[in-house]
């Protein structure tokens, strides 16, 4: 069966729009922002780990290079029962690479299965791995290396088997290099080159490992075009830039039906959320925030932009911007549903 995802993304993927892609997708796997293990050991775990259950299928994508914090993470969040623990080996940016986490730990797979032992001694739950197919800079460990350069197949063949030999079988690989050196997190997903033929090359060379493939997948016919070669599919920021793709994702499992729901519907669930969550503007803002590309490329969507930005007018609140929209907002296109092929 193909699986598909929606990818974890710093300032979006919090539980307000993992909300929002359920009301879109029944049955894609969710993520939670990246998480570092010391912000679970050391933070407000309710405020970091809680979640609806709605959101299941949901998996925690956790970031770190210490074998004993990450186990130690990962036994905190048993308590939060999410499906799946995923071990960010992708992330390029300073914050993260620069502080010996993410990309830069392709670099030392044989750390990495350090890490995943220690974590599977801790939890009965999935372990995968995302990462890149390769890296380009200096954010390594330790920190008199040279650069490191690791952008050809072999090196990327070399690093699956490695991490295979944990038990971990499931590997989302986003089809570019990670510049660690002079690229913005931004940049380094549209700077490197997509190489999607290196991804369906490990899945032909490792056939048992579940391969899902993730980097500038926007449309459901490039979906179909990549599930001819790979398990499943990674979606980054075409959920965010253009949700309303979502609904038609659950074609590609088993009984092959869309989720039928409309605009209309979600807009009018969205104002069930923002009443549960009070009457506080802040609150009730970042609750719809990330919704801000619902009527992408639709008649309606500059209307929609504009309610949802702030400054909000005097009096209103989340439930009374949505409330505006239902009566703003071309009908055809609040009433519009996915294609069912």
């Amino acid at each position: 069966m193909a699986r598909i995802s929606i990818a974890p993304m710093v300032d979006i993927t919090d539980r307000h729009f993992r909300y929002f892609c359920r009301l879109l997708t029944k049955k894609a796997i969710l993520y939670t922002e990246m998480i570092t293990s010391s912000a679970i050991i050391y933070g407000d775990r309710n405020k970091i780990l809680d979640f609806d259950p709605v959101e299941k299928p949901i998996a925690l994508q956790i970031a770190g290079y210490d074998k004993k914090e990450m186990a130690e993470a990962v036994k905190i969040a048993e308590d939060w029962d999410y499906d799946e623990i995923n071990v960010n080996l992708g992330c390029p940016s300073d914050r993260v690479s620069g502080n010996q986490m993410g990309a830069t730990l392709m670099a030392y797979p044989e750390l990495v299965a350090e890490i995943i032992y220690a974590m599977k001694r801790e939890t009965n739950k999935p372990i995968t791995v995302k990462h890149r197919i390769g890296i380009d800079g200096t954010n390594v460990l330790p920190k008199d290396l040279p650069k490191v350069v690791l952008d050809k197949y072999e090196d990327l063949e070399r690093f699956v088997k490695i991490i295979a030999e944990t038990g971990v079988n499931h590997f989302i690989i986003h089809a570019r290099i990670a510049i660690l050196e002079g690229l913005s997190p931004k940049e380094n997903r549209e700077v490197p080159p997509l190489r999607y033929d290196e991804v369906y090359r490990i899945k032909k060379n490792f056939p048992h490992l579940f391969i899902e493939i993730n980097g500038g997948i926007k449309t459901i016919n490039s979906i179909k075009d990549h599930l001819r070669h790979v398990d499943g599919v990674m979606l980054g920021r075409v959920a965010y830039e253009n949700p309303f793709l979502l609904s038609e994702v659950d074609r590609f499992y088993d009984n092959g039906k869309v989720n039928n729901v409309s605009r209309r519907e979600i807009i009018e669930e969205l104002i069930n959320y923002v009443k549960k969550l009070g009457e506080d503007d802040k609150r009730g803002y970042h609750a719809i925030k990330n919704t801000i590309g619902l009527f992408h490329n639709k008649r309606g969507s500059r209307i929609w932009r504009q309610l949802i930005s702030p400054p909000w007018e005097a009096g209103y609140g989340a439930k009374e911007i949505l409330e505006r929209a239902l009566d703003l907002l071309p009908e055809d296109v609040l009433d519009e549903r996915p294609r069912i092929i």
